[in-house]
């Protein structure tokens, strides 16, 4: 076998790269997101690695999405706040959502966060931040990895999220540590990715679902974490979820301002 190297970012420890590939952990939800991946690509939808089994030490193999990525550093990389990342970003989010509106999960699809699938929702990759993203060398976005949080929502509820971190509009001490100071800018960058995405709604409408998006977050990670899983532990630890209240309480301005 290939030698191993730890793989750096992202909120879940314990992937390693193998050659040409990457093995993690697996959990309940493997089999289902398994299935979703195998979905996209049967779709030619390339912006999401594919799922090639177990392997003899019963971690999951995916392929290796090539690319740079943020990994652990900070702040981030100038470019990843950038006009041509975030019209990336809502370009494949686009394309994905449009990709699994077909995708019916198997009748016993189990969800790390839960959930069931119903006609009417989708599965959505869920955490679709930069620290999961991966580029080329010319600055295109090659895809997201780390597919362990999806699970069956609205397309509104997955581009909330997807919003929320990439406009970005977590909370001040967050951002700012993430290197992204231009607080100002953030409605014009809202409406951009809104307006490639396609989302025709207020945008102060749309910051609320954000604000309820991201509290439902926070609150998961609290229940979550009291089920002893190690990575909900970690966030907790991290304070993630405190932050997210934080940047909740602190939309309340954004969203008065974006009404006026």
């Amino acid at each position: 076998m290939d030698e191993e190297g730890r793989l750096p970012g992202g909120n879940a420890d314990g992937a390693l790269r193998v050659g040409d590939t990457v093995r993690r952990p697996v959990g309940p939800w493997t089999p289902s997101v398994h299935a979703l991946l195998a979905h996209l690509s049967a779709c030619g939808f390339s912006g999401a690695p594919h799922a090639l089994g177990i392997d003899e030490a019963g971690r999951e193999i995916l392929s290796l999405l090539p690319g740079h990525t943020v990994g652990a550093q900070m702040p981030w990389p100038p470019w990843v706040h950038s006009d041509s990342a975030l019209i990336q970003v809502a370009t494949w989010l686009r394309s994905l959502h449009a990709a699994v509106a077909s995708f019916v999960p198997p009748f016993d699809a189990v969800w790390r966060e839960g959930g069931c699938w119903r006609p009417g929702l989708i599965v959505g990759h869920n955490d679709a931040a930069p620290y999961n993203a991966a580029w080329d060398d010319d600055g295109r976005l090659v895809g997201f990895f780390d597919w362990d949080f999806a699970g069956p929502v609205t397309a509104e509820w997955d581009l909330a999220f997807t919003v929320f971190a990439w406009v970005p509009l977590h909370a001040r001490h967050v951002v700012e540590r993430e290197g992204f100071t231009a607080l100002d800018d953030r409605r014009r960058r809202l409406e951009l990715f809104l307006a490639t995405y396609g989302w025709t709604g207020a945008s102060h409408d749309f910051v609320a679902t954000v604000q309820a998006r991201v509290l439902a977050a926070a609150d998961g990670i609290s229940r979550i974490a009291q089920t002893g899983d190690l990575v909900y532990v970690k966030m907790i630890e991290r304070g993630i979820d405190a932050d997210l209240r934080t940047a909740a309480t602190e939309l309340d301005d954004f969203r008065a301002q974006l009404a006026a």
